[in-house]
């Protein structure tokens, strides 16, 4: 078996509805990609306190992320009078779609950018078939070692129950 030409294994673009016209994202190049990466990785770190790379930070204020993320469709977006919010949405689904997935992208998209709408609701959870087994691994001792068994003689301070003299 040999690896197929990987151009013709992934979808490298995104189509985006507005206003009853479809525009083509083209992917980006692998600079784009990288750069947005390191953005999002920043902000990220700064939203939870941490100390972002102000380098990072400084770099993507001074250039348009917007044209890079959508690529030709900003231009022609721009041409085409789509209003800001629109353009704003087009772009953040970009940046979804570069640094998570195609499905990430679409479920941003389709939810208008709600954040609450991402995560199903307790109803839909309720809803879901039973039987199946969670996705989601029970936490166990992050501390690498078994658990130390309860001292059998009820005494404190000593594993053995040997008295120190």
């Amino acid at each position: 078996m040999a690896f197929q030409e990987l151009g013709n294994l992934l979808d490298d673009s995104l189509a985006l509805p507005i206003k009853g016209k479809t525009y083509r994202v083209p992917a980006p190049s692998a600079a784009t990609g990288l750069r947005v990466q390191a953005i999002m990785q920043a902000a990220a770190t700064a939203a939870d306190g941490g100390q972002a790379d102000r380098e990072v930070l400084a770099d993507a204020a001074e250039r348009d992320m917007y044209a890079d993320v959508l690529g030709t469709a900003h231009a022609e977006m721009v041409a085409d009078g789509v209003e800001w919010p629109m353009l704003k949405h087009a772009a953040v689904t970009a940046m979804v779609w570069i640094i998570q997935s195609k499905d990430r992208a679409e479920a941003y998209w389709n939810t208008g950018g709600d954040p609450s709408q991402l995560a199903p609701n307790r109803e839909q959870r309720r809803k879901a078939p039973s039987g199946t087994a969670s996705s989601t691994r029970s936490r166990g001792s992050s501390s690498g070692t078994k658990p130390r068994p309860a001292n059998r003689r009820g005494g404190k301070g000593s594993s053995s129950g040997a008295r120190r003299k």
